[in-house]
């Protein structure tokens, strides 16, 4: 089932995420997240952005190994990385930051560069219910990050310059007001 996307201004995106039990009903909802996910045509999508306040994130960044900029073994990874990430915990982020153009579903229409760390390191349970501890490079590492950063009530929008921010208020502030044109449902704060 596809779920309408929280955007910008819901009380939900900002809220720290709480830890959820592995059960049927959430492999279920995991389901749906990646249903929702394809529909909006994303790589990443936390629960939060459908609004539910729980720990779990999916990713599937295979659109981006379509890249030409993409070397032969990143392109590999992407193809073969879709994931789900059940109450993930980070242990370490490392290497250089860098910048890259990030957007968000909740923040349809707006694309900035974002500085991450290359890397990072997380303890997370599968779709199996299985906990792994893995460490992520590159694009990978900065679509985790950015789905991460969601169950921590944490926008990409956020981590700007505050110039840059207070520049985007008011593309902001139409889409929390719902003056927004996309191809997927969307739920708007009440005003």
């Amino acid at each position: 089932m596809i779920l309408p996307i929280a955007a910008y201004g819901m009380p939900v995106l900002k809220r720290v995420a709480k830890p959820v039990e592995y059960n049927a009903q959430l492999r279920h909802f995991i389901d749906d997240m990646f249903e929702t996910m394809y529909h909006a045509e994303g790589v990443g999508l936390a629960a939060p952005q459908v609004n539910q306040s729980i720990r779990v994130f999916v990713i599937d960044p295979s659109p981006y190994a379509r890249w030409e900029a993409i070397d032969e073994q990143e392109r590999k990874m992407l193809l073969n990385a879709k994931k789900v990430f059940i109450n993930p915990q980070v242990i370490e982020q490392s290497g250089n930051m860098w910048s890259f153009e990030e957007g968000c579903l909740s923040i349809p229409g707006i694309y900035e560069k974002v500085k991450r760390p290359q890397q990072i390191t997380l303890r997370y349970t599968d779709i199996e219910g299985i906990e792994h501890i893995e460490s992520f490079d590159g694009i990978l590492a900065r679509i985790i990050q950015h789905e991460y950063d969601h169950i921590q009530g944490i926008l990409f929008t956020d981590l700007l310059p505050p110039l840059k921010r207070r520049l985007l208020s008011k593309k902001l502030e139409k889409i929390s007001k719902g003056q927004v044109q996309v191809n997927y449902k969307m739920i708007f704060p009440k005003h």
